[in-house]
């Protein structure tokens, strides 16, 4: 169902405008939920979007994140028929899961229009909304709701994550990945606004809080920890001068040989084997 984010009333329609007390989203490029916030100080530098998006598809890291989403929502829900990503960005996890799951029903949201305008061509059958992750405008909507690499970036990153449980329906599942290890702070969490990395237990416990029962949770990039370790602590956080891309532009003789590793986890993972360490966390829960 909608949700109308001005009287809080979920209702049934074609369109946005609320039965109850008239009120809509604002009309544009895409249907804007937020457009105040997306113009202030606390939104995420759009800057960045074009630049990440020219990189995403030659990094290792990204490629072998999108087969473990795929995987776990192929594997985790599998009559799923409905997904919406939560903080979507420039819509490369949209249009891998479009690629392979061709009958489901997409969607995405993201706070900053810049990011959606790659989203929307790199997944056209998408629907797309500018909104803000704390408040969805839905409820019980979709079969499974995702963020990946988005809870990090907000300071209520518990209210986003029960706001991803009104969205999903009773029986639906909610995905995310979050960045592992709070030892491995470092100057690229910084220029990346990461507000912090979490321990599994934090992670579990936050899910939980949100009344989602936690079904699997697994480290990756576990084989390139002790790299990935040496490089950040190399660069503690408060360091300047930080080009938070560098690690999306690695030689191709490198990228192709880490993301060998990823793939010998995603079979490891794929076999039942729960990663304890790495860069970074799946969890995977469902809304009992």
């Amino acid at each position: 169902m909608k949700r109308c984010l001005a009287c809080g009333r979920s209702f049934e329609a074609h369109d946005w405008t609320c039965p109850g007390c008239g009120g809509s989203p604002r009309e544009g490029e895409f249907l804007s939920f937020a457009p105040v916030l997306a113009a202030s100080r606390e939104a995420f530098d759009s800057r960045w979007f074009p630049a990440l998006a020219a990189r995403e598809a030659g990094s290792f890291w990204f490629r072998g994140r999108n087969r473990l989403i795929v995987w776990a929502l192929r594997r985790y829900f599998p009559l799923a028929r409905s997904f919406l990503e939560v903080g979507c960005g420039t819509g490369f996890v949209l249009a891998g899961i479009a690629r392979t799951s061709r009958e489901m029903a997409l969607a995405g949201g993201d706070l900053l229009t810049a990011g959606l305008g790659f989203a929307r061509e790199r997944a056209p059958r998408a629907a797309l909304y500018q909104f803000d992750a704390r408040r969805l405008p839905f409820d019980r909507e979709f079969d499974v709701v995702g963020a990946f690499d988005v809870l990090e970036h907000v300071d209520e990153d518990s209210e986003v994550l029960s706001e991803m449980t009104r969205a999903a329906r009773p029986g639906g599942g909610v995905l995310v990945t979050v960045p592992q290890h709070g030892w491995l702070r470092s100057a690229e969490d910084d220029a990346g606004a990461h507000r912090r990395r979490y321990s599994r237990n934090e992670l579990v416990e936050k899910l939980t809080r949100a009344g989602l029962s936690v079904e699997r949770v697994t480290s990756f990039v576990s084989v390139l920890l002790p790299i990935m370790a040496a490089s950040r602590l190399s660069r503690r956080a408060g360091s300047r001068d930080v080009d938070s891309l560098r690690e999306l532009s690695l030689p191709r003789l490198v990228d192709a040989a880490f993301e060998k590793t990823l793939a010998v986890e995603l079979a490891l993972i794929r076999a039942g084997v729960s990663l304890p360490a790495g860069g970074s966390l799946l969890a995977v829960a469902r809304r009992p």
